[in-house]
């Protein structure tokens, strides 16, 4: 899959294109849905499928403090990649590409894609004051249509509803909606070796704060760097046993001694265990970290057993 930047540019598909618009922030089922009708349509009309997509979301930029990003842009990519996307156009979305006008945006996203066909999510507006639309894109010479949501217990599948699960520690819903277990993934980084003191060594993963909108301790599958789905025990937040202030995610990770400083692993939530909790001192946080441990390898046996 070739990622091509900027509105202007060469045409990315001289003779056309299959091609849709959307954030895309957790590839969710309606996400899959739309991108898989994308990918079918191109196949047959033997042209390249295209997704012109964000980063960031452009809700990160209106409403930054109530935002929960659902993936990084690596995960967003290597899941368009895997849905068989030939391209995909990257956008910076700013307050100069919020400003432009709908009427521009569309003309240049033509000259730039090549035109072609586009389908599109229900309800879907861009450009200036929103006031872009599907009309907008026919106008600017696209073979526009809009494509039905998924719809789960009658309501359309989103990110929001989403977002909505994991809040509330609902990991099954969650799983269910996206079509698959929760995940995030990032590189190891050093930390203060607080844990490896207490006897608990955890593999530190640095959670970008605007993906910050649920905290507390988690039963996790954890993969890469030669593991697959190994059990183990996390904690997210800013940690205020020990007077953190910047979210990280602290995973232990069962029967393992080896070394995982700047290797890139996949954590898979599966079950919530409590919240994150203050300790008057480290014999009690100690205490409390191997309870923890303990019922995350229940959870986690169940789930293997499917218990």
């Amino acid at each position: 899959m070739r990622i091509h930047r900027q509105l202007s540019g060469p045409t990315v598909a001289p003779d056309g294109c299959v091609a849709t618009i959307g954030a895309f922030d957790g590839l969710h089922r309606g996400h899959q849905q739309l991108l898989q009708s994308v990918v079918e349509l191109a196949r047959a009309q033997q042209r390249p499928a295209v997704a012109v997509t964000f980063t960031p979301p452009p809700r990160a930029l209106f409403q930054p403090a109530t935002t929960l990003q659902l993936m990084s842009l690596h995960d967003r990519l290597a899941g368009m990649a895997m849905l068989g996307l030939d391209r995909v156009l990257l956008l910076r979305f700013d307050a100069a590409l919020a400003a432009r006008s709908a009427e521009d945006f569309a003309a240049r996203l033509t000259a730039r894609l090549g035109g072609g066909a586009l389908r599109l999510g229900p309800g879907f507006r861009f450009g200036q004051g929103r006031r872009g639309d599907i009309d907008s894109l026919a106008r600017a010479g696209w073979n526009a249509e809009e494509v039905a949501p998924l719809l789960e217990d009658g309501q359309p599948v989103s990110s929001t509803r989403v977002r909505a699960a994991l809040v509330a520690g609902q990991f099954d819903q969650a799983a269910h909606l996206l079509g698959r277990p929760y995940r995030y993934s990032a590189r190891v980084q050093r930390g203060q070796q607080l844990g490896r003191q207490l006897g608990f060594p955890t593999a530190n993963l640095r959670w970008p704060s605007q993906t910050m909108a649920f905290s507390g301790i988690f039963a996790v599958w954890v993969s890469g760097a030669g593991l697959e789905r190994h059990p183990a025990v996390a904690s997210l937040g800013v940690r205020p046993a020990v007077g953190g202030t910047e979210p990280l995610l602290e995973v232990h990770l069962f029967e393992f001694d080896g070394d995982l400083y700047g290797q890139r692993l996949t954590v898979e939530f599966v079950a919530k265990q409590r919240d994150e909790w203050h300790f008057d001192g480290l014999d009690a946080l100690t205490a409390q970290i191997a309870k923890d441990a303990g019922q995350a390898r229940q959870i986690l046996d169940a789930a293997r057993s499917g218990r």
